[in-house]
């Protein structure tokens, strides 16, 4: 059993939402990525872009790129990272974080034998990368079971929808509802997702 599976089958046991949302939507694809540089880099690619957007930028990354190592992004201009598809701010992250790799300063190898608030802390010392990066570093490429990402504007809505909310919870209300979840919030977040997807984003009043 994995560890998404002993999550959801943990929190359906208890959590009568979270049967709901497996009982409407049924259980997600699997999203683990392998742990290192590719990883992190696409995970920088995606921040505020729709799936679909990411998705196309990525593959013209790495099409464009050939291999996609820390080396062959620093070879390549500020101008040929945007003919990929990278905006110039993400082109800059992008060379900060091969540059952070290459030189040390980053030990993505390391990361696995941290615990998650250091992993945290290591990630967030590179230019480009906050605590949403790091915390969707930390769920679908070290595996971690206890991270909620409470930045993530659709686990926000999601969480409105599913409880009922009048209004979407901010950061501080979004923690309090993740307590629920301990210690499966990784799990809890990817069923939350799973029904924003399924249900569609919930209008503003």
């Amino acid at each position: 059993m994995t560890g998404f599976d002993a999550g959801l089958k943990a929190l359906v046991e208890k959590n009568a939402d979270i049967a709901r949302v497996l009982k409407l939507a049924g259980a997600p694809p699997s999203r683990n990525r392998k742990p290192g540089f590719p990883s992190l880099l696409r995970i920088i690619v995606n921040q505020q872009v729709s799936v679909p957007a990411g998705k196309a930028i990525w593959e013209r990354l790495e099409k464009g790129l050939g291999w996609v190592t820390p080396k062959a992004v620093l070879e390549k201009s500020d101008d040929d990272l945007r003919a990929f598809g990278l905006s110039r701010g993400k082109g800059r992250y992008a060379k900060k974080l091969a540059q952070a790799v290459m030189d040390g300063g980053l030990d993505l190898k390391g990361l696995e034998r941290m615990s998650d608030d250091q992993v945290r802390q290591a990630l967030m010392r590179v230019k480009g990368i906050g605590r949403w990066t790091a915390d969707i570093y930390l769920m679908f490429a070290l595996g971690r079971p206890d991270v909620w990402p409470v930045g993530d504007l659709a686990l926000a809505v999601a969480a409105q929808r599913l409880l009922g909310l009048k209004t979407r919870p901010g950061h501080d209300e979004l923690e309090a509802i993740g307590q629920a979840w301990r210690p499966w919030r990784t799990t809890a977040a990817v069923m939350l997702w799973h029904f924003y997807k399924h249900a569609g984003p919930l209008k503003e009043n």
